[in-house]
């Protein structure tokens, strides 16, 4: 379920005023320490989470990614980054509206988290793009999830948001590669959704890291 702020740090500080007198009442521990216990997880959620959509936010995404480098380093194990970026948000903020914008962002995430694995890791990273970390994952297997999530929001009766209203997206697709770091495996991910918005509306192009030169005479 996506989260606005204005809805959920009122509810947090409601929750903790009341831990509070509770705990002036005199009440039993057992009593206090189960809302005290539901405030420290609304508060990670706040602090790891976009507060519109429910995804994970950008720190934590990338938090993510660099666990994933680390553990790749150790076991060798290849995984996929993706990054997908909705297409002609602008033009359906103009048309339909703030509100309307901000359901498309809940939707998509929501589609996308019904498909991907619990082990893969969502997070938005920008006003229209989202950053997918997929781990033990090569590029063919990470298009088949591109590819349901694109079928679920075509399934998704967009009409109930907005008249006329139809949705995709444009992903860049890459694997991690020796020597990368977090920043370093965004960038070649943004640079194929680059190439995929230059193509059109729903496009995919995917990007291999770039191969050393290998010289003999070095050996």
């Amino acid at each position: 379920m996506a989260r606005n702020t204005k809805q959920t740090i009122p509810f947090v500080q409601q929750q903790l005023l009341e831990a509070i007198a509770h705990i002036k009442e005199g009440n039993t521990k057992e009593q206090v320490l189960p809302k005290l216990e539901a405030v420290m997880s609304h508060l990670q959620t706040l602090a790891t989470h976009d507060h519109l959509t429910g995804a994970l936010n950008r720190n934590t995404l990338l938090e993510r990614l660099d666990g994933e480098l680390q553990r790749s380093k150790r076991t060798g194990h290849t995984f996929t980054v993706a990054l997908i970026g909705i297409d002609r948000l602008p033009d359906i903020m103009e048309q339909y509206g703030q509100d309307v914008t901000k359901r498309v962002l809940q939707v998509v995430t929501q589609e996308a988290i019904q498909v991907l694995r619990s082990l893969d890791s969502f997070g938005r990273i920008g006003a229209t793009e989202f950053a997918i970390v997929m781990p033990t994952t090569w590029l063919d297997q990470s298009m088949v999830a591109i590819r349901r999530i694109k079928e679920n929001l075509q399934a998704y009766d967009w009409n109930d948001i907005g008249d006329g209203l139809q949705v995709s997206f444009c992903t860049g697709l890459t694997p991690n590669a020796p020597g990368d770091v977090a920043d370093k495996v965004l960038a070649r991910a943004l640079g194929a959704l680059q190439k995929a918005r230059d193509k059109g509306p729903d496009a995919l192009v995917q990007v291999d890291a770039e191969i050393p030169d290998y010289n003999p005479e070095q050996d």
